[in-house]
């Protein structure tokens, strides 16, 4: 690693020791005051979750769904067809027939997704990908810690991929997936991905959707949690890939996931899979020995509730108004505090549109003293390298934020901490070299 800029310019190290000094008297104030603050993970606040009471409240309408009849029955494997039809307005798919609603967490089904692949491969005909010698997946890196996790749980190798502004590397992904038949997906999260709030622009979702693996069973997992969690009006449109892998006849190589664990409740909402309609009749067989149907019970609450896709957008655009001031409170802080870190082009951030995430990197070589220096201090973060493979940032410089649980003052308290903490943790770096 190159030696770290030294900010503070040419002066002896009694100053610079000085200036530690000072950063650690008021590091010092910070934990006498016994704080428990917590940045962790992006969890829904109080105020998000009493958004949806009604549906633990108002008694359900009809218990018949059009197409299974009685929803406190068996049955039902796909979902119900209004639920189905609730997302496939909301991921804008074709029809029901490409889209099933399942249990509670998409995560799951990303899991199941994963699972079946390496059972029994992606269709019938291909190979498990877990008889394979070597499975790899390409991550987009800053990405999402509990899609890592999928992957080393079933010993998949893990490929970082480069983030820019505009999405993936997609010179390194084609690159790839062109040329080595191991690397069979990629994991996305396309609109404000998690942690850098970052929306694929349509040249990126078109390139996906113009890939040439060198695997035919090669599959995209499109993991669109935020596609309606916008911060800003309008929020970022994001291209259909679906739409676009039809025009190239490569539908099958997608699978798209959503839930409205943040629209309603985090445990307590449905989740859904849409993909082509021969990858859902695939999924379909497969779930048949697995299940005897999901909770169709609160997936008509859900529909009762939300109604429609504009019932949806009404709904989050409550979300937004509790949101917004809490990353803007968040932003804010960093750009008074680390201003001329910023400046020097030791830090940076990005002040997302949308998601649930800021995405801060800070001096290389940093990041993990500062999440500790912040844990004796009473504020919890994410542990450094989590937003990386095998939890390794090769240049422990990054630290991701979730604005959205604590209250406005405790943000900025718990962000006040953090900048102190980056600072101690850098002078003590240019003091060791």
């Amino acid at each position: 690693m190159a030696q770290l800029k030294n900010i503070y310019g040419a002066i002896s190290k009694e100053e610079i020791i000085k200036k530690q000094e000072s950063l650690q008297q008021k590091y010092n104030e910070f934990k006498s005051k016994s704080l428990k603050l917590n940045m962790m993970r992006g969890v829904p606040s109080i105020a998000q979750l009493e958004l949806s009471n009604d549906i633990l409240t108002a008694p359900l309408e009809n218990m018949t769904a059009k197409d299974i009849g009685d929803v406190r029955n068996y049955g039902g494997l796909m979902g119900a067809a209004e639920a189905r039809e609730l997302f496939r307005d909301l991921l804008d798919a074709e029809s029901i027939d490409e889209v099933m609603v399942l249990g509670n967490s998409s995560l799951s089904i990303m899991y199941d997704t994963m699972a079946k692949a390496m059972l029994f491969g992606v269709q019938d005909g291909s190979p498990a990908w877990g008889k394979l010698e070597k499975v790899k997946f390409l991550c987009p890196v800053p990405g999402y810690d509990r899609h890592f996790s999928i992957c080393q749980a079933m010993g998949i190798e893990m490929i970082n991929i480069t983030m820019t502004e505009t999405g993936p590397d997609m010179d390194e992904v084609e690159k790839l997936v062109s040329s080595d038949a191991s690397v069979k997906g990629i994991w996305c999260v396309p609109k404000y991905s998690n942690p850098d709030g970052i929306t694929y622009s349509d040249d990126t979702v078109r390139r996906f959707a113009a890939l040439l693996p060198a695997a035919d069973d090669f599959r995209i997992f499109w993991d669109n949690a935020y596609c309606v969690h916008d911060l800003i009006e309008p929020g970022d449109e994001l291209l259909n890939i679906l739409s676009e892998l039809k025009k190239n006849n490569k539908e099958d190589m997608v699978y798209i996931f959503a839930s409205t664990a943040k629209i309603t409740f985090a445990g307590g909402g449905i989740s859904a899979i849409c993909a082509s309609k021969r990858n859902i009749k695939f999924m379909n067989d497969k779930i048949f020995v697995q299940t005897i149907g999901p909770d169709k019970i609160n997936q008509l609450k859900h529909v009762q509730f939300l109604k429609d896709k504009a019932g949806i957008m009404a709904h989050m655009d409550k979300h937004r108004k509790i949101l917004k001031p809490k990353f803007d409170a968040v932003t804010e802080s960093l750009e008074n505090n680390l201003k001329e870190f910023k400046e020097a082009n030791l830090a940076s951030w990005i002040n997302p549109n949308g998601g649930y995430f800021i995405s801060l990197f800070v001096p290389e070589g940093c990041a993990k003293k500062t999440i500790e220096l912040c844990s004796e201090a009473g504020v919890a973060l994410t542990p450094a390298g989590s937003a990386y493979p095998y939890k390794k940032d090769p240049y422990d410089s990054n630290i991701r934020i979730a604005p959205t649980f604590p209250s406005v003052q405790d943000l900025n308290v718990a962000v006040d901490v953090l900048c102190v903490c980056i600072k101690l943790a850098y002078i003590e770096k240019i003091i060791a070299d």
